[in-house]
């Protein structure tokens, strides 16, 4: 897939971080850096929605600080604050982190992709995610929200059809990171996702990225 015309990239970077300044969620992950509370956030975040995460995400980190605190509890209790989130792999797999983290690194998390996609369970979203939330990287991250968004704005219902794997997705989105703006960035991405280019009823009619959107005025896919 050919990268995006310059000026239309441009556009929907500008655009986006407007609307990002104006309609951007107040989030408790987003007030913090530290890489141990965006890991968590985005655990949580794992097929769930945000108003579930944010009584639990508070009541998690009262708890469990720091990754000592957390690799010191019993597996089991980690798993019963957990509930009801779900997906109950997910506090297994944050623990074992934690206890690697403390074992292997000192108690703190690698901040190279590489290093980060060899705990468990993390994969190249959530390592993207702790490196450009935590750290400040220009590294895309690829979520439900973000793939939508982007399949829209720049490929169409046809394409988006015709795309076999993410790789492409991948590629655009990494694209499409304006220097020095990766947080700022990935950040509105996913709020645009989630509150304006919705999987139903997206707003397309006041959507700023309308007059050079693939979909718009198509009904979405």
């Amino acid at each position: 897939m050919r990268p995006p015309d310059r000026r239309i990239a441009v556009r929907f970077q500008r655009r986006l971080l407007t609307w990002y300044r104006r309609h951007g969620r107040d989030l408790p992950w987003r007030r913090t850096r530290e890489p141990y509370r965006v890991l968590v956030s985005e655990i949580m975040l794992q097929q769930t929605q945000v108003d579930r995460v944010l009584p639990k995400y508070r009541q998690f980190l009262h708890r469990y600080p720091t990754f000592k605190a957390l690799a010191a509890a019993p597996v089991g209790d980690v798993r019963r604050l957990w509930y009801p989130l779900g997906y109950n792999a997910r506090p297994v797999r944050l623990h074992a982190i934690a206890r690697e983290t403390i074992a292997r690194y000192g108690g703190r998390l690698p901040d190279s992709a590489e290093t980060l996609r060899q705990l468990p369970g993390v994969g190249r979203y959530t390592a993207g995610a702790i490196l450009a939330f935590a750290h400040g990287r220009d590294v895309a991250v690829l979520d439900t929200n973000v793939r939508r968004v982007l399949g829209r704005v720049f490929l169409g219902p046809r394409r988006m059809r015709r795309l076999r794997g993410e790789k492409s997705l991948w590629d655009l989105a990494q694209t499409l990171v304006p220097r020095g703006r990766g947080y700022d960035f990935n950040q509105a991405l996913m709020d645009f996702g989630a509150t304006w280019c919705t999987p139903r009823r997206p707003r397309c009619g006041r959507c700023p990225m309308r007059s050079f959107c693939a979909t718009y005025p198509a009904p979405p896919a």
